[in-house]
């Protein structure tokens, strides 16, 4: 009888949560919070080594990737103020991801990252070509382009940029023989 009684007032109980819920769902009242998308700013890119061959002019022929090179992602607010710098390292195949965490537009144009961001060289591991060149203005700071690739999750995206490629060249070359 007591057990009857029990099961009676939990059914009770659970059809009143029920129904008061789906009331509420139905007045409008019952809100429930949207998941906010989480968006990231990356940039990609490669260093190399540049032979001797191309030493002088911008070509990569013949150019090696560097691994644990170093590169830095500096961006300026439109009052040209660093609002975000940061140094990354390449992987065994020169490349580098770099995830802009913390990373903020005061102002949405003219913060963008495609105007406000470059990459620099910072330095080389390898003792044999750690001069820094100019290519694609590793030196200056490498503009960033936008080639419309995302990486879109249910509740991420990221927004990769591309830099460079970038090179280091060699401290010394031998003279090439002229025939």
């Amino acid at each position: 009888m007591a057990s009857s009684r029990l099961t009676i007032l939990v059914s009770f109980l659970v059809l009143s949560l029920a129904v008061s819920s789906i009331t509420a769902h139905e007045n409008g009242t019952y809100t429930q919070k949207p998941l906010e998308k989480h968006i990231d700013v990356v940039v990609e890119g490669v260093v190399y080594c540049q032979s001797c061959d191309c030493y002088g002019t911008w070509s990569l022929t013949g150019a090696e990737p560097i691994e644990a090179a170093t590169v830095s992602v500096i961006c300026k607010d439109h009052r040209n103020r660093v609002s975000f710098y940061k140094a990354f390292h390449t992987d065994k195949n020169g490349y580098f991801y770099a995830q802009l965490l913390g990373f903020k537009m005061s102002h949405a144009l003219l913060d963008h990252p495609l105007h406000s961001c470059r990459v620099k060289l910072v330095s080389s591991p390898l003792e044999n070509c750690n001069l820094l060149s100019n290519i694609n203005y590793g030196l200056n700071g490498a503009p960033l382009r936008y080639e419309d690739k995302k990486l879109v999750g249910t509740n991420y995206e990221a927004v990769i940029y591309a830099a460079g490629p970038l090179a280091f060249r060699p401290a010394h070359c031998t003279p090439k023989k002229q025939p």
